[in-house]
């Protein structure tokens, strides 16, 4: 495979220069075969480039500016992309070349390679029935099930203390009128006391009042008599 680059050699413009240089330079730096193609001086060099460039490479006006990159027959890029391609250690994927042993690139493209096959390894492993898929309407059912017997023992659960506090209710109300009833039946006799006590006061000044009476009408009785045996 060669790399082509198609120059310009008689450019007046400085940008373009400079981009060639760039190129060409970088290549060299990597000791990768090119092989220079001018266009300023081959009608034929100028005319395979245009139609070789892709249409959505190519700028408005139609007309691609060197430096232009090829593999043999396949187009690699302009400047711009090749400069992305060397600011990302891509060259040699950039130029559709392999990257050399002990290269970054080809550094960076083992380390992808093991880690992908690593985890791949690894999740055959841990998951040695992820071929046999579950329907999405199964485990939606298990969750569903599961989340209606979590709210069923919650709700055992719920009713179970209401029991119990209603039990507890009953039992306190229970000790409270166990407590009221012994308090009326000691209001209540004290209250019998207090009524026989009044009516055992009531009789005895009723008896005091009668005797006394019945004194008066003795001595009223006496009084008549001595007068009556006076007057004799």
């Amino acid at each position: 495979m060669v790399i082509k680059v198609f120059l310009a050699s008689s450019s007046g413009s400085t940008a373009i220069k400079k981009k060639q240089q760039d190129v060409v330079g970088f290549l060299e730096a990597l000791k990768v075969d090119y092989t220079q193609l001018d266009i300023a001086c081959n009608e034929e060099n100028r005319m395979w480039m245009r139609q070789n460039v892709p249409t959505e490479k190519k700028p408005t006006n139609g007309i691609p500016l060197p430096p232009q990159i090829f593999n043999e027959e396949s187009y690699c890029g302009d400047y711009d992309t090749f400069f992305e391609a060397k600011e990302d250690n891509l060259v040699y994927t950039f130029l559709g070349l392999p990257p050399p042993p002990g290269s970054k690139e080809a550094a960076d493209k083992e380390h992808i390679v093991e880690n992908g096959t690593h985890a791949e390894e690894t999740n055959a492993e841990e998951n040695p029935d992820d071929s046999t898929e579950v329907p999405v309407e199964e485990r939606n059912g298990d969750a569903h099930g599961e989340e209606e017997q979590e709210a069923c023992e919650e709700e055992e659960g719920e009713g179970g203390e209401e029991e119990e506090e209603v039990a507890d209710d009953e039992a306190m109300e229970g000790e409270t009128a166990g407590d009221e009833e012994p308090a009326e039946e000691e209001e209540a006799e004290e209250a019998e006391e207090e009524t026989d006590e009044v009516t055992e006061d009531t009789e005895a000044r009723a008896a005091e009042e009668e005797q006394e009476e019945a004194d008066d009408d003795r001595e009223e009785e006496e009084g008549e008599v001595q007068e009556e045996e006076e007057a004799e």
